[in-house]
C-alpha cells in the first residue's frame, strides 16, 4: 500500500486557516475508477482509497504508517507568510481617511 502524508491547504473560499493544523495520511488509489455503464456513477474497486486519517504531528502520522507497513511519501507544506491588516475590517470605517472614500 501506498500513501501520502501531507498537511491541507487553506481554502481558497475563506482567509481562515482552519483544518491547516493536523497532518493527514492519505491512501493512494490502487485501481484506476471506472464509469457505471448503467448510472454513469464514477466508482472503484479500491476502498483504501476513501481512508482519510488525521494526526497532530508528521512524526505521529510516519509513526503510524512504519507500523501498519504503508509506503508512505511526506510532502512537506510550502511556508507562507500571514497576511494581517493591522487594522483589520475596522480600516473600511476609519475616520482619519486621508483621501476621499464614498460607497
Amino acid at each position: 500500500m501506498r500513501a501520502r502524508i501531507f498537511r491541507p491547504a487553506k481554502t481558497a473560499m475563506s482567509s481562515g486557516t482552519a483544518k491547516t493544523k493536523s497532518w493527514v495520511l492519505e491512501h493512494v488509489a490502487e485501481s484506476a475508477r471506472e464509469v457505471d455503464p448503467l448510472m454513469g456513477w464514477t466508482s472503484s474497486s479500491d476502498t483504501q482509497a476513501q481512508v482519510r486519517l488525521t494526526f497532530d504531528t508528521k512524526e505521529a502520522a510516519l509513526a503510524y504508517a512504519q507500523e501498519h507497513g504503508i509506503d508512505a511519501v511526506v510532502q512537506d507544506p510550502k511556508p507562507r507568510k500571514m497576511n494581517i491588516r493591522p487594522s483589520g475590517y475596522a480600516e473600511n470605517f476609519a475616520t482619519n481617511r486621508r483621501g476621499a472614500w464614498t460607497h
